[in-house]
């Protein structure tokens, strides 16, 4: 297999990101990234996890909702057989919980709550497809999280 260099790279944003703190660092390395594999018309996989990606540096709720219908539009474009060649170890399945949260978040933020209700079940009728292993309980808890945000008190 070889290493998938685009993938490397925003691999490096997210790590200047949530490793660092660096979010406008991150921020300009995504979109250098998104201009050179040619914005939505690149590779269904680096559209999708960059744009996931991006989502998550945007200092305006807006702009981190088009990021994040972006990044669940890639994945309605995606193989698993693409995923295994860049060495991702999950299935397309196993992207949507984790792309239905963050828009489930962001109508939340917005104040579309119904909306983000709508989300937040597609999200846990998916979790099927995560394991019970490390990312499979991030996951979960941001879905837990986002639950107790959206319960009427």
């Amino acid at each position: 297999m070889t290493v998938d260099a685009t993938m490397a790279r925003i691999n490096q944003g997210v790590q200047l990101h949530h490793h660092q703190g660096q979010r406008e660092a991150a921020r300009d390395l995504f979109a250098q990234i998104w201009d050179e594999i040619d914005g939505e018309r690149g590779d269904p996989l680096h559209v999708c996890v960059l744009a996931h990606a991006m989502a998550d540096v945007q200092d305006d709720v807006h702009q981190e909702l088009v990021w994040d219908q972006r990044a669940l539009a890639a994945a309605d474009l995606l193989t698993d057989a693409r995923i295994a060649q860049a060495g991702v170890p999950m299935t397309v399945a196993g992207l949507y919980p984790s792309l239905h949260l963050n828009l489930a978040d962001c109508y939340r933020k917005l104040g579309d709550l119904d909306r983000a209700r709508e989300h937040l079940q597609v999200a846990e009728a998916g979790m099927g497809a995560l394991g019970d292993d490390e990312y499979g309980q991030l996951i979960k808890g941001g879905l837990d999280r986002l639950t107790q945000l959206l319960t009427p008190r």
